[in-house]
């Protein structure tokens, strides 16, 4: 396996381009088997989880290109409803195909998914809505199988709108039920809905498809089904957590950096936890500007849905903080399990204590370098973080998780100074 080795105590200063973002590429893409026709699709990251729902996409029949600014994508060819294990199992987000195949095609077959060990994360909240709306749920064999009553689409038959109540927001429910009434018959309106920016994108992107949807952003989204969708060109949206992540890295080692081609308003709850904490950041013309100190102050975080504080920068908050001046306490309440990087801060000296769904942080002076081991693709960004504000070396092993949701990361980094390499493994 692949490993990253980390010099730290290297200011960063200089400028971060940010990539498109992986948690509204996924769902467009899975989108574009609503409909016939190219969908151009610009600032599409190079990470794996792309490359799997591709991958899907192909084994699904549907033809997806290359191309120097994109991809091209064509569901005319779309031929099976039937989403494998051996490709599901890695991405969670797999399961967004189980709504457009149902709306396009009247059934699918989608393996359970797989992906970061950070909880459950059932996906009952996806079923019940579609079982509203009109459709057979069975789970055997470790398949979701999902079908019309009374079987699949004939005689122009669909899903049905219907009114659907989370109880509580999830983003990849909420992402799966909009496509799939989309081209239901009637008026879908989804209670309690996830508003995250992704969403957002997901829903402009429909919407240029043709698709009627109101309340995007909102707890309350509304879509009216329609006859069917157009391709489209269409550009992804910056990744607001790369985004978080590096500004993060600009904090934790004092530095001067300027992330660009970002979206600040996306990273409000993060952006003030930062200022809170003592970091000067300056929005500026497409970008942030952060200037970090030697050691920030702590603060206090509750990880919420959007709009607050994300837990996909809970990870990299615990990094900084584990520097900080002081005592402070992070909660986590969105993920059951998702401490697991807390052991590997530890093993660098930071002086952490779980108490139930917080963690304790008593900050130190230094971290110190040492080899340390990834368990999810946000651990692996916090023991980045960590081993750039380390003295001496640290080796991150098992960094597969970070391919799965940071385009070029070391290539970044080392655009601003930091020591960092991959080195591959046997």
């Amino acid at each position: 396996m692949d490993k990253i080795i980390i010099t730290g105590g290297q200011r960063l200063e200089g400028k971060i381009p940010i990539s498109g973002s992986k948690n509204a590429a996924l769902p467009i893409l899975a989108a574009t088997l609503l409909g016939n026709g190219d969908h151009h699709l610009t600032n599409v990251p190079d990470l794996k989880d792309v490359t799997t729902i591709i991958k899907l996409l192909r084994r699904l029949g549907v033809t997806v290109q290359a191309e120097r600014n994109g991809l091209t994508v064509n569901a005319t060819t779309l031929i099976s409803h039937d989403a494998p294990y051996e490709l599901v199992k890695t991405m969670r987000a797999s399961i967004l195909v189980l709504g457009p195949l149902l709306a396009r095609l009247g059934e699918a077959q989608v393996s359970l998914p797989g992906g970061c060990a950070i909880g459950a994360r059932p996906i009952n909240l996806h079923l019940m809505g579609f079982e509203k709306m009109g459709s057979e749920i069975e789970i055997r064999n470790g398949y979701v199988h999902a079908r019309l009553r009374g079987g699949p689409s004939k005689n122009n038959k669909r899903l049905q709108g219907a009114r659907i109540y989370f109880d509580n927001p999830t983003v990849t429910g909420t992402e799966n039920l909009m496509m799939a009434a989309t081209l239901a018959n009637g008026t879908t309106i989804l209670e309690n809905a996830a508003r995250e920016p992704e969403v957002v994108d997901l829903a402009n992107f429909l919407c240029r498809k043709g698709a009627r949807i109101s309340g995007a952003g909102t707890d309350v989204i509304t879509i009216e089904g329609v006859q069917k969708l157009e391709p489209v060109d269409y550009c992804i949206m910056p990744d607001r957590i790369e985004t978080g992540t590096y500004i993060v890295a600009g904090a934790i080692t004092g530095g001067d950096v300027y992330v660009r081609k970002c979206i600040p308003r996306h990273l409000e709850a993060v952006i003030f936890k930062l200022k809170e904490s003592g970091n000067r950041i300056i929005e500026d013309g497409d970008g942030l500007r952060v200037k970090g100190l030697d050691r920030p102050r702590p603060v206090d975080v509750k990880t919420l849905p959007y709009p607050g504080f994300p837990t996909d920068m809970q990870a990299q908050m615990i990094a900084l903080m584990s520097i900080s001046t002081g005592k402070c306490v992070i909660t986590e309440t969105i993920f059951e399990s998702r401490f697991t990087h807390v052991g590997e801060l530890r093993r660098m000296g930071a002086d952490i204590q779980i108490q139930g769904p917080s963690a304790i942080i008593q900050g130190v002076p230094r971290l110190q370098g040492a080899p340390v081991m990834a368990s999810d693709l946000r651990a692996s960004a916090c023991l980045i973080l960590a081993g750039l504000a380390a003295e001496g070396e640290t080796q991150v092993q098992r960094v597969y998780h970070l391919d799965r949701g940071y385009d070029r990361i070391e290539a970044k980094l080392q655009e601003v100074g930091a020591k960092i390499m991959r080195v591959k493994g046997e």
